[in-house]
């Protein structure tokens, strides 16, 4: 379903905005990575010193490993890449440049979807002009961005192919929500949802669910709407969970929360990169994508941020209803040829690993209660998961990381 936004001045066009020339169903990704003190597990803002450890002879920065908001942040970018396990073996390469840095300073390395239990007034920010224009905007919401996630590209070959797919692709973003869910504790509170990311990043604005888009025009009529009244400078900053990204030429799945081993994260890239082939192959035989009520939308979001994967999600437009789980399994047998043509097979059906054993969620919070509820034992888990891709939860708060 579409709606077609109303114009300004029927007669005004707006600006038109390139989108690049991308293979089709390429995949990049990106991998947002914490900085932890391995003895009190609290976060630690030297992303600077680790950056500045990995420039070239010459100064130059790193090409793929970049800075974040907050200091206490680094990101993985890997490059362009036929089959998510070659980005996979990227970004793996790249967390070993890293960790050999973090080692040495005496720092451990995490990601989830938030931290346990550091608190956003001890964190710094990134000395860089557009982080400090977004916090004087956003004030306390954005210094509480202390936030984690995987983002996957995927390369679309026909700009007018994007609208499309983003809203049907609206249709299984519970199941990404819930498959990637991390983030059960804020600032130390366990605060009863499976994703509290989902719902924080959300406050910020241009954040959150995309708008219901008629074509690409649509899309650029929203676009300049929005810069001509002072609320982006550009498209870059439309930061919604699915989001065209014209420069790369992609659709961007920024909906996940970090998730703390290179399997996972290539099960959740591989799920994407098969539904954007499946909702391709669709158009190319002429299908209209379906798209569901932007308020089924919406109450999917709260309810697989709320519920994980024992969120019961709405199916279509009649309102049909099913356990995310069984959705999920029934999914991975249907994109089961697509990821075959895609070469990712493997890392699509390790999937159901999560489905059978549970989300790092769900791990996180039952190591906090075989730990009487000491959260630092939380944070060494993950670091534990990072560095080895364990799920093993038999830790304790005083066993050291590395």
């Amino acid at each position: 379903m579409s709606v077609e936004p109303p114009e300004a001045d029927p007669g005004a066009r707006a600006p038109s905005i390139p989108f690049a020339v991308s293979p089709r169903s390429t995949v990049g990704i990106e991998w947002e990575i914490a900085i932890v003190d391995p003895t009190t597990g609290e976060l630690a803002s030297v992303a600077d010193r680790v950056l500045d450890a990995l420039r070239s002879p010459d100064g130059s920065h790193h090409p793929h490993i970049t800075e974040e908001l907050l200091l206490n942040t680094v990101e993985l970018v890997s490059g362009v890449h036929t089959t998510v396990a070659d980005a996979i073996a990227d970004l793996e390469g790249q967390l070993d440049e890293v960790r050999a840095v973090t080692d040495e300073l005496g720092y451990e390395l995490i990601c989830s979807g938030s931290h346990p239990f550091s608190q956003w007034y001890d964190q710094k920010l990134t000395d860089k002009e557009r982080y400090h224009k977004l916090i004087e905007r956003t004030q306390w919401w954005g210094r509480n961005m202390m936030i984690w996630g995987i983002h996957v590209h995927v390369g679309i070959e026909d700009r007018d192919k994007v609208v499309p797919i983003l809203g049907a692709l609206l249709g299984y973003l519970p199941h990404l929500q819930a498959l990637s869910a991390s983030s059960p504790y804020w600032a130390g509170v366990e605060t009863g949802y499976a994703s509290n990311r989902a719902l924080m990043f959300q406050q910020l604005p241009t954040a959150g669910l995309p708008y219901a888009l008629a074509d690409w025009h649509s899309f650029e009529r929203f676009v300049d709407d929005l810069a001509r009244t002072g609320v982006i400078d550009d498209h870059s900053e439309v930061r919604w969970d699915i989001r065209p990204s014209p420069k790369w030429g992609t659709i961007e799945i920024r909906a996940c929360d970090g998730v703390s081993t290179a399997r996972e994260v290539a099960g959740i890239a591989a799920f994407i990169q098969c539904l954007v082939e499946w909702l391709s192959s669709r158009l190319d035989d002429g299908e209209t994508l379906p798209a569901m009520q932007p308020w089924f939308v919406r109450e999917n979001k709260w309810r697989a941020a709320r519920y994980g994967l024992d969120a019961e999600i709405i199916l279509d437009l009649a309102g049909d209803e099913r356990l995310v789980v069984d959705h999920t399994r029934e999914l991975l047998t249907i994109l089961a040829p697509y990821a075959d043509r895609l070469g990712c097979s493997a890392e699509l059906q390790s999937l159901r690993d999560i489905l059978d054993h549970g989300g790092s969620y769900q791990r996180q919070l039952r190591v906090a209660a075989e730990n009487d509820g000491d959260l630092r034992a939380v944070v060494m888990h993950l670091a534990r998961e990072l560095r080895d891709g364990s799920h093993s939860t038999r830790e304790t708060a005083d066993q050291p990381a590395g």
